[in-house]
C-alpha cells in the first residue's frame, strides 16, 4: 500500500461538518468556572442568572430639586404661580431616598427662590422624576440567559441586581505541542538547518482573541515515542491539543500516527491549500487537530478547523467574516484540486471599485498576512481569476482603513517601506501597502486604472531614458502623472570581500558563480537583459538566471546567505547586508500616479513625506540614493476622451 493513500482530500465544508459531528458523539468537553462580575467581560455565561435584589431598592429622587406631594402644585401657571412654604417641601438630590409623605420631584432648575419659600409656574405629575422600587429591576427577574457574552453594560445590571460572582463556560485549554527536529526555541544563535519556534506564540494569540488559553509544550523531536508520550501528557491536562508540524507523508512525518495510536483520525487530508495535510481526530474523547508546520498553513488551519471547534466549546455562535466583491488586479492561475485561500493586498481604483492584488508568497511566508488586507478565497475546481473578473474575498482589516491607505503597485525599494513609516509618524490615520509586481506590472496596472502609485525604473535602451516611453507605450489614454523621486546606484552585490573576485557581468559566467535574478517584468531585470546583450552574453550562460526574487533585499539576502554568489541590486540593499558592491550605473527610480489618486488625501500627505527633511535624512541613512526635489511632478498626461 503506498503510504500517501491515507492522505484524503476531503472539502472543507465536508471535513469540518464530520469532525463536529464525531467529536458530538464523544461528547465535546467543556468546563465552568465562578469568576467575580467585575472580571466577567467577553467570558459566556454557563447558566442563567437572576437579580438578587431589586433595583433601585428603594424608592429614589431622580433629579436635584425639592420633593413634595405633587396636589401641593396643582394650578401652578405662569400667570397664576404658586408659592411654597419651606414646610411644603424638601431639599433632595439625584439618589437621595424620597421622603415620606412625597410622591412627587420638581427640577431646581424649574424652582424660583423667593422670600418665605419657592415659586413654580408649573404644575408637577405624581411620580415625577421619582424612581421607584424595581423601575430597572426586581429581584428575581433574570438579568441574562445562559451562554451569553458578557458585555460592558451586562456587568451594570449584574452589580445593580446584587449579584457579585457568576459561572462562566471556563476558557478551554489548549496543549500547543511543536514537533521536528530541526525546531529551536532560541531567535538568535542559529545554526545552518535551525528553525525558530514562533508559530506557538502566533497560536496563543488566536486563541487568546478566540477565548481560549494555549498552554505552550516543549518542542518534541521527531521521535514517535516522545510524540507520543506528549500527546498522551497534553490530552490529559488539557481541553485540546494541538500537535504542530509533522502533518504529511514524509520521513519523519508521525502526527497522524500517534493520534492514531493513542486515539482516533477522523480525517487526514483537506482540499485546501495551504494547510492540505490538517490531521482532525481525538484522544481520549478531547479534540486532536495536527497543524502542518508551515505558519501560514497552520494559521488558515486554526482559522477554519480549530476556531469553529472552540466556538462550540465556548456554546458560541460563529461569526462570519465580511465578505466584498472585489475587481482582480492580476491573474491568479488556481490548482483545481484545492480550495485556496489567497492572501492579496486591496485598494481601490480609479473608478472608486476595489480591486484585489494576490501576494505571490508560499505556505512558509508569515509576513504574506501581516501585509495582506484579504484573503481569496478561490473554491476547488476554479481555475483561478483573469484581470478585471470579478471575486468574493474575505476581509482581514476594515473598509474605512483600506480607504485611507496609499497602495503602491510596483517595483520595490527600501524607501517605500521609510516612507511609509514616515507618513504613519505624521498621520495615524493614514496607511501604506505595496505590492512588489516590478516596474511593468506597476505601468500595466495604472493602465487598467488599478492601484494609485507604482515605483518604476525603466530603462529606454535607444536612448538611455527612463520611464517615459514605456508610459506613452502602455497607457495610450493617460490620466497618470510621473512623479520624481531619486535617483540610485545599481550594481553587482557580491559577498563580503568579493571572493570570486567579480567585476563586471562578463565575470558571471565563470563557472560555480551562482546569480539570483529579479522577476520578468521588473526594472532590475530589463536592465540585467540590457547589460548581458550589451556584453554579448546569452541568458542561457548565467547559472540561476531563472531563480526569481521579488525585491533588492531579497537578492541580497540570499547572497548574504551563501545560497547565491551576485545578484543585480541597489546599493542600500548590499548595505543592509553588509555585503559588497560593484556600480554599475545611476538611473532613474519614479513614482507613477494616477490622476484620480493625486486627489486622495492620504496620497498628498504622502507626496509631501517625500519632500520632508526628515525623510530625506532616512534617504542619506539608506545610502546610495542622490535626489533633487522628492514628490515634484515631472510630467502629467492628462485623461484622453
Amino acid at each position: 500500500m503506498s503510504r500517501y493513500e491515507y492522505l484524503s482530500n476531503t472539502q472543507l465544508s465536508e471535513a469540518l461538518r464530520q469532525y463536529q459531528s464525531f467529536l458530538e458523539q464523544r461528547g465535546l468537553p467543556y468546563r465552568t468556572e465562578t469568576v467575580c462580575v467585575e472580571a466577567s467581560l467577553g467570558r459566556m455565561s454557563a447558566r442563567a442568572v437572576y437579580a438578587r435584589q431589586s433595583s433601585p431598592h428603594y424608592t429614589a429622587c431622580a433629579m436635584d430639586g425639592i420633593a413634595l406631594l405633587a396636589k401641593r402644585t396643582f394650578g401652578a401657571t405662569q400667570t397664576t404661580p404658586v408659592l411654597l412654604k419651606e414646610s411644603d417641601f424638601s431639599r433632595v438630590d439625584t439618589g437621595d431616598p424620597l421622603p415620606a409623605g412625597c410622591d412627587a420631584v420638581v427640577m431646581i432648575e424649574d424652582c424660583v427662590e423667593e422670600d418665605g419659600g419657592i415659586l413654580l409656574r408649573a404644575s408637577a405629575a405624581p411620580w415625577q422624576h421619582v424612581r421607584q422600587i424595581g423601575e430597572d429591576l426586581s429581584a428575581g427577574d433574570m438579568i441574562l440567559p445562559s451562554y451569553l457574552e458578557i458585555e460592558p453594560a451586562m456587568i451594570g445590571a449584574l452589580l445593580a441586581g446584587g449579584v457579585r460572582t457568576l459561572e462562566v463556560l471556563a476558557r478551554p485549554r489548549v496543549a500547543i505541542i511543536p514537533t521536528g527536529d530541526e525546531i529551536v526555541s532560541r531567535n538568535d544563535g542559529l545554526r545552518e538547518g535551525e528553525i525558530p519556534e514562533f508559530n506557538s506564540a502566533v497560536f496563543c494569540a488566536m486563541l487568546q482573541r478566540w477565548g481560549a488559553q494555549g498552554e505552550v509544550y516543549p518542542v518534541v523531536p521527531d521521535d514517535p515515542a516522545k510524540i507520543e508520550a506528549a500527546l498522551q501528557k497534553g490530552a490529559e491536562e488539557c481541553d485540546f491539543v494541538l500537535l504542530c508540524a509533522g502533518t504529511s507523508a514524509g520521513r519523519d512525518d508521525g502526527t497522524a500516527a500517534a493520534i492514531r495510536k493513542l486515539g482516533e483520525v477522523c480525517v487526514h487530508g483537506i482540499a485546501i491549500r495551504p494547510g492540505k495535510p490538517a490531521v482532525l481526530g481525538a484522544v481520549g474523547g478531547k479534540p486532536v487537530v495536527g497543524v502542518p508546520g508551515y505558519p501560514v498553513s497552520g494559521i488558515i488551519v486554526l482559522e477554519e478547523l480549530v476556531k469553529p471547534v472552540i466556538d462550540r466549546m465556548l456554546k458560541r455562535e460563529r461569526e462570519s467574516a465580511e465578505s466584498v466583491c472585489v475587481k482582480m488586479g492580476r491573474k491568479y492561475v488556481s490548482s483545481l484540486k484545492y480550495r485556496e485561500f489567497v492572501r492579496a493586498t486591496l485598494g481601490f481604483d480609479a473608478e472608486g471599485s476595489l480591486s484585489a492584488v494576490p501576494i505571490g508568497a508560499g505556505a512558509g511566508v508569515i509576513t504574506s498576512l501581516t501585509k495582506a488586507d484579504c484573503i481569496l478565497d478561490v473554491p476547488q475546481n476554479c481555475e483561478g481569476y483573469e484581470a478585471g473578473e470579478r471575486a468574493h474575498v474575505r476581509l482581514l482589516k476594515p473598509i474605512d482603513r483600506i480607504a485611507r491607505t496609499v497602495r503602491i503597485i510596483g517595483s520595490h525599494d527600501p524607501l517605500i517601506d521609510e516612507a511609509a513609516d514616515e507618513l504613519r509618524r505624521v498621520d495615524i490615520r493614514s496607511y501604506v501597502s505595496s505590492a512588489h509586481v516590478g516596474s511593468m506590472g506597476a505601468i500595466l496596472a495604472l493602465g487598467r486604472g488599478e492601484g494609485q502609485f507604482g515605483g518604476v525604473h525603466l530603462l529606454d535602451e535607444t536612448d538611455g531614458s527612463y520611464n517615459v516611453s514605456y508610459i506613452e507605450k502602455y497607457i495610450p489614454n493617460g490620466g497618470v502623472a510621473l512623479i520624481e523621486c531619486v535617483r540610485r546606484t545599481q550594481g553587482l552585490i557580491v559577498q563580503k570581500g568579493n571572493p570570486l573576485g567579480i567585476r563586471t557581468v562578463d565575470d558571471l559566467v565563470k563557472p560555480g558563480v551562482r546569480y539570483a535574478n529579479r522577476q520578468k517584468g521588473a526594472g532590475t531585470r530589463i536592465l540585467f537583459d540590457y547589460l548581458l546583450k550589451q556584453a554579448g552574453i546569452s541568458a542561457k550562460q548565467i547559472e540561476g538566471y531563472t531563480r526569481e526574487e521579488l525585491t533588492h533585499t531579497a537578492v541580497a539576502a540570499q547572497i548574504a546567505a551563501g545560497s547565491a554568489d551576485c545578484g543585480l541590486g541597489i546599493f542600500s540593499a548590499a548595505k543592509m547586508y553588509g555585503l559588497d558592491f560593484i556600480p554599475v550605473c545611476e538611473e532613474t527610480y519614479d513614482l507613477l500616479a494616477s490622476l484620480t489618486a493625486m486627489e486622495n488625501p492620504q496620497v498628498r500627505a504622502f507626496l509631501r513625506v517625500l519632500a520632508s527633511e526628515s525623510f530625506l535624512r532616512r534617504l542619506d541613512a539608506l545610502g546610495g540614493y542622490t535626489y533633487d526635489k522628492p514628490g515634484r511632478i515631472k510630467k502629467i498626461w492628462p485623461e484622453k476622451e
